[in-house]
């Protein structure tokens, strides 16, 4: 690409530091300027129209163009554009959200935490679990226990959580007291000729061991996403939670639900954790809490753990921790109203009628040549590349699969993700219809078909 001068392209290049992008590339490639939405499409500035495959970043659950949602921000910001909640301050539209969201729930709360995004609301949860185990006198109850391939957000703490590569590798990461245990993906991770029962008591068999060893005096709490997102869309077999959960209750470990990906209803219930038959003592969330339309999320905290914080904030003389956007008026207003559409709509009812088409078409993959696994639950899924079928091996990093079917599906009008290396991802806006999966699946499979002509003619499934 050849960005013209002062071109909106050249600008960026420019000025704007790009997250999860190789920077170098981006300096001859370019960005993709997006300039509207409408329904599941996006377009971009010479008018080209995409179907926005992962709603956006997981989150745009009712499309780009939903009026109910700027007509709730525009109404609150004629009212009150900003105030905070520190020191005793509150605003209508949070108390309203907040006791939202303690009635959907899928486990009991006390208190609900406003912050402005999934990686605020996960280490908030970390700072919560350390602060409650001071509280009550377990000063060194503090290990974190995630998930290698989980992903959790990119602060300092959970990108420490985060159990993948590029977010440790030179940022000095992770920091001490955060370990990451088995990731339950049975198809990559099972030994030959294990069940998925054998794998799931496996799994459960060595997060007993790690804690006997180091001590379940010592570990505090375990993350979880029900259904793993960006480290590749896996989902855990079935009798993998409770199996966990046993083990963590034996030992007094808090378990948390991240619900940023999962919650209202990607999985085609209301939250990730009744899909799965996860029963958390927190919950995270973000992303289609509010339709993705202004930043804010939320961890939903058990009332055992809020008095213990209350009675130490006590004696502390405050309890030190919030964000100034944390709990926006406007963003909990818009939030709310995305949350009565849900419900008006019937949006979890709509994803469970195009669900099936949706799983038919990802499945439908599972037979091509490049095509390892595919996978899915609700409106998420994923296709995993690789070299070789029948052994299960993956294509090399310097291959650039997945990069290049990426770059195949937005020239085919398809906007997605590689994630984990060479697995492309499904997460289209929950308004999603029927014939829209049949298009949006049509255009990979274009791309899909031009990918396998490239790994034929460059003979990239031989690369070491």
């Amino acid at each position: 690409m050849t960005a013209l001068p002062n071109s909106l392209a050249a600008r960026d290049i420019a000025h704007v530091l790009h997250p999860y992008t190789n920077l170098v590339k981006h300096e001859t490639a370019g960005p993709l300027v997006i300039e509207r939405g409408k329904g599941i499409y996006v377009y971009d500035d010479q008018g080209k129209e995409y179907i926005e495959g992962m709603a956006g970043l997981w989150c745009a659950g009712l499309g780009f163009s939903e009026a109910a949602l700027v007509d709730a921000a525009a109404e609150q910001m004629r009212k009150l554009p900003f105030y905070h909640g520190f020191g005793h301050k509150t605003t209508a539209p949070v108390i309203a959200l907040a006791e939202k969201l303690k009635q959907l729930s899928p486990v009991p709360v006390g208190k609900v935490f406003f912050a402005e995004g999934g990686s605020g609301a996960n280490d908030t949860l970390i700072k919560l679990v350390w602060y409650y185990n001071n509280a009550r006198g377990k000063a060194d109850k503090k290990t974190i226990l995630s998930r290698v391939k989980g992903y959790h957000g990119v602060t300092v703490a959970t990108a420490s959580l985060t159990g993948l590569a590029a977010n440790h590798r030179d940022f000095d990461l992770p920091i001490a007291g955060i370990q990451h245990v088995d990731c339950p993906h049975y198809y990559r991770y099972a030994e030959p000729g294990e069940s998925e029962t054998d794998f799931v008591s496996r799994l459960a068999r060595n997060l007993e061991t790690l804690i006997e060893t180091q001590g379940a005096d010592s570990i505090a709490a375990f993350f979880a996403e029900p259904v793993m997102g960006a480290g590749g869309v896996i989902i855990p077999p079935k009798g993998y939670y409770p199996a966990m959960q046993a083990v963590l209750k034996k030992h007094d470990i808090l378990s948390i639900s991240d619900e940023v990906i999962c919650g209202f209803g990607r999985t085609g219930r209301w939250w990730g954790a009744q899909t799965l038959d996860y029963q958390p003592d927190f919950v995270s969330c973000a992303k289609q809490l509010s339709g993705a339309y202004l930043p804010i999320s939320a961890v939903l905290v058990p009332e055992h753990v809020f008095e213990a914080i209350r009675d130490n904030s006590g004696r502390i003389g405050t309890f030190g921790h919030g964000f100034t956007y944390g709990g926006h008026p406007v963003a909990a207003a818009v939030a709310l109203r995305a949350l009565e559409l849900y419900e008006e709509r019937d949006i979890l009812g709509h994803v469970n009628r195009v669900a099936p088409r949706f799983q038919a078409r990802l499945n439908q993959l599972a037979d091509h040549p490049l095509v390892g696994e595919a996978r899915g639950i609700g409106l998420i899924g994923a296709v995993e590349l690789v070299a070789d079928k029948a052994t299960r091996r993956p294509f090399a990093p310097a291959a650039g699969v997945g990069a290049a079917c990426m770059a195949f599906a937005e020239q085919e009008g398809l906007i997605q993700r590689a994630i984990a290396g060479d697995t492309m991802a499904f997460c289209p806006p929950m308004i999603i219809e029927e014939s829209e999966i049949d298009e949006m699946f049509d255009r990979f499979e274009r791309a899909l078909a031009r990918v396998t002509q490239k790994v034929e003619h460059e003979n990239l499934q031989n690369l070491r």
